[in-house]
C-alpha cells in the first residue's frame, strides 16, 4: 500500500518560502529534515491525517498553469484570503476561472500556485 508523504514545492530561497508556509498552514519544520536547500514542514502536533510540506532548492521558473498544486480548503475563504495575503501571498490575475468558482488562485513568496477553496460555496 501507498501512501502520499509530502507534497513538495520548489523555491529559490527556501527560508522565506518555509517562513511563509509555516504561518499560512501553522506547521512547523521537522528537525531531522531541515538542511541548506531542503525544508519539511509538518504540523505543529506532528504528523497524523496531515501532510507534510517540503521545499526544495530550485532553479527552475515557475509555471503558470502548473499541473500539480495545492488546494486549502477553508470556510472563511475571504478572511483566509486577506490573511494569507497579509503574510506575503499575491492574488493571482487567473485567466481559467469558471462561472461561479470556488475558488481563488494565490501565489506564495516564491510564486507557486495555489488554491483557497470555499467549504461554503453553493
Amino acid at each position: 500500500m501507498l501512501n502520499i508523504g509530502t507534497v513538495v514545492l520548489g523555491a529559490a530561497d527556501v527560508r522565506r518560502a518555509a517562513d511563509f508556509w509555516s504561518q499560512a498552514l501553522r506547521y512547523v519544520p521537522r528537525e531531522s529534515e531541515t538542511k541548506d536547500g531542503w525544508i519539511v514542514l509538518e504540523p505543529a502536533g506532528g504528523p497524523g491525517l496531515a501532510l507534510a510540506l517540503a521545499l526544495g532548492l530550485s532553479q527552475t521558473p515557475v509555471q503558470e498553469h502548473p499541473r500539480v498544486h495545492l488546494d486549502l480548503y477553508a470556510e472563511d475563504q475571504a478572511g483566509e484570503v486577506e490573511r494569507l495575503v497579509s503574510l506575503g501571498a499575491e492574488r493571482v490575475d487567473w485567466n481559467l476561472y469558471p462561472d461561479d468558482p470556488d475558488f481563488v488562485v494565490l501565489a506564495d513568496t516564491e510564486g507557486n500556485r495555489f488554491c483557497v477553496i470555499d467549504l461554503n460555496h453553493g
